[in-house]
């Protein structure tokens, strides 16, 4: 069903207000609505054309108007739709990002193991600490929900969820409102028991719905340990005849190539009290041991909105560590910089 213009202002400022106060909507509550400029007289002209159309219904004499089950479809509809759109968009861009930030990191470690002379490593940015942005909450059919779960940075995730008892579109336009409402913003440790409580206690009988919903939204939003690390100059190890023996070379190459236990030196040098600045590990101070007749120096990049990065060189003990710092630093800024600029 199409509506023109003033006549869907209208509209959605019922559904609007009836939503949030629960009272039927008289023509003089709509004319207050800053956007219309319209008089009252023309506001009951079109809502007794709403009415005709079936959109909206008079409860009671002298009453206001209410959205009627088909104007809650209509609604409804908009409004997955809207999202839908805005859940692609957020995809093909994110894809489109992706794409380069992978061509940049590969570039990044490659030159940096050239100017050193040593073994580099660098991570994709993960999100250190992670809001969410919206739920939009579809049904499948009358015994499963379609979750779809937007984190900052505009990650997707969607979650199938069935439940026992029958859903329908009034109950799911109202747990989308109450969820968005309350969550939208927060990180996952700020969605507390006492936010739980509340939100199942505002579902009522539904609280089933908002407990598995909160499930996956957790799920989503919680911090990614899947890492993408990418390496360059390995070899470079050879160079240097304290690390060049063979036990030590292959156990240095291995960890190249394996890459589980460069992710634990990301972790780690996250983790750290300084993880904004640089970090040197020192022969047995290195998290690794492989790398415990090395030096690792590591630098934690960041691109905005928590997204952190880490990128690492390993050399020997006598490395050139003001080279290596300052390269660090330097790179730090040109990522921070390229990023922007995207």
């Amino acid at each position: 069903m199409q509506l023109d213009d003033r006549k869907w202002k209208i509209f959605y400022a019922i559904i609007k207000t009836y939503l949030e106060t629960g009272e039927p909507v008289g023509s003089r509550t709509i004319s207050k609505y800053a956007d219309l400029n319209l008089s009252s007289a023309t506001i009951r002209n079109e809502m007794a054309d709403l009415e005709e159309m079936g959109l909206i219904i008079q409860p009671h004499t002298s009453a206001g108007r209410i959205p009627s089950d088909k104007g809650y479809r209509l609604y409804v509809d908009y409004l997955m739709q809207e999202k839908e759109q805005e859940v692609r968009e957020q995809q093909e861009l994110l894809i489109q990002k992706q794409d380069k930030m992978e061509a940049l990191l590969k570039q990044v470690v490659k030159v940096l193991a050239n100017s050193t002379n040593y073994a580099t490593m660098i991570s994709s940015p993960r999100f250190h600490t992670t809001k969410l942005k919206f739920i939009q909450l579809s049904i499948i059919d009358e015994e499963q929900l379609l979750a779809v779960i937007v984190a900052e940075g505009n990650i997707v995730k969607n979650k199938m969820l069935r439940f026992r008892h029958e859903l329908n579109s009034e109950l799911i336009l109202k747990l989308n409102i109450l969820l968005n409402t309350s969550l939208t913003g927060l990180a996952i440790e700020q969605i507390d028991l006492g936010l739980i409580t509340r939100l199942k206690e505002q579902a009522g009988i539904h609280s089933e719905v908002v407990s598995k919903v909160l499930d996956a939204v957790a799920e989503a939003i919680q911090m990614d340990e899947d890492v993408e690390i990418y390496t360059s100059g390995a070899t470079n190890i050879f160079k240097y005849p304290e690390l060049s023996d063979s036990e030590r070379a292959s156990g240095l190459i291995s960890t190249f190539e394996e890459k589980r236990e460069l992710a634990n030196l990301i972790h780690n040098s996250m983790d750290e009290e300084n993880s904004t600045g640089i970090q040197v590990y020192i022969g047995n101070e290195a998290p690794i041991r492989t790398m415990q007749d090395c030096s690792v120096v590591t630098a934690t990049y960041e691109l905005g909105e928590g997204v952190q990065g880490t990128i690492g060189i390993i050399g020997p003990k006598r490395m050139d560590y003001e080279k290596v710092v300052d390269s660090l630093k330097s790179l730090k800024t040109q990522l921070d910089l390229i990023f922007h600029k995207e």
